[in-house]
């Protein structure tokens, strides 16, 4: 009896951390997404500004009029903006491509080459907003991922149906799947035909049948009539708990090309 306790009440703590892991990604996913909104405002109005101040420069110089100045002052912001971001990054330990775009543009600057300096300038700040553009997807597509989350499953127990924590399910576990409910975990189709939504694992907008024998994976969705489902491998070890870890790992690194390119970015410089 005191053993039984002692089980449920570890399964209830790992489901409540398991929610609050989840509810911790998302808040987090939620910071950075404001964030990467103020971010992504302000890398387009830095663009705006540097293809601006190339237009009308272009346009002066056509005419025979002076057009460094609006080069220059087109340039400026994105620099000072840029020259922010390098102190954040070296505070960090991070040296990368960065300085070198400020090294251009400031040598473009002070060696009277106004029009380079503006290019670049538009070339950095167009590369900042794809960058914060592709920053901003990945986040939704985390919190779309963190939002599907099983916490709890239907188990068979003793000729009849208990509701536990998805960290409790073993191998071997007869589940009871209903319509509308993400599978915990990896497992074989036991009873009955599985229509399963597979668009968040494949992609596949259209739903599979399943028959019995066959096997389903974790982060489905049912779509059609219960079935019941025997678990293969612990939620820990299932597809879709793989998949959010590797995203997860994916946002927190940088790619190996982006890591040499950053690495080898100040010799190539000297």
């Amino acid at each position: 009896m005191l053993a039984e306790r002692s089980m449920g009440a570890s399964a209830v703590s790992e489901t409540e951390i398991g929610r609050r892991d989840v509810a911790a990604g998302r808040e987090k996913s939620q910071h950075l997404g404001l964030a990467g909104f103020w971010r992504e405002r302000l890398d387009l109005a830095l663009v705006a500004v540097a293809l601006s101040g190339l237009a009308i420069g272009g346009v002066l110089w056509w005419h025979g009029a002076e057009a460094g100045w609006i080069w220059t002052l087109a340039t400026l912001p994105v620099l000072a903006a840029l020259l922010v971001q390098i102190v954040g990054s070296l505070r960090r330990g991070d040296v990368g491509l960065d300085i070198v775009a400020a090294l251009s543009m400031s040598a473009a600057l002070l060696f009277g080459e106004p029009l380079a300096g503006n290019v670049v300038a538009l070339m950095y700040a167009g590369g900042q907003l794809l960058e914060a553009y592709a920053q901003g997807r990945a986040r939704r597509e985390m919190s779309a991922l963190l939002g599907r989350v099983a916490f709890t499953a239907m188990r068979y127990r003793d000729g009849g149906l208990e509701e536990v924590a998805t960290a409790e399910l073993r191998q071997g576990d007869r589940l009871l799947i209903r319509t509308g409910d993400v599978l915990p975990v990896d497992g074989h189709v036991a009873a009955g035909a599985a229509v399963l939504d597979l668009s968040a694992l494949t992609g596949e907008s259209l739903p599979q049948t399943l028959e019995r024998g066959m096997e389903a994976l974790s982060g489905a969705t049912l779509v059609g009539a219960p079935f019941d489902l025997i678990a293969s491998r612990p939620a820990a070890e299932s597809t879709y708990a793989g998949i959010v870890r590797l995203v997860e790992q994916a946002q927190a690194s940088k790619a190996p090309m982006a890591r040499l390119a950053d690495r080898y970015a100040i010799g190539f410089l000297v």
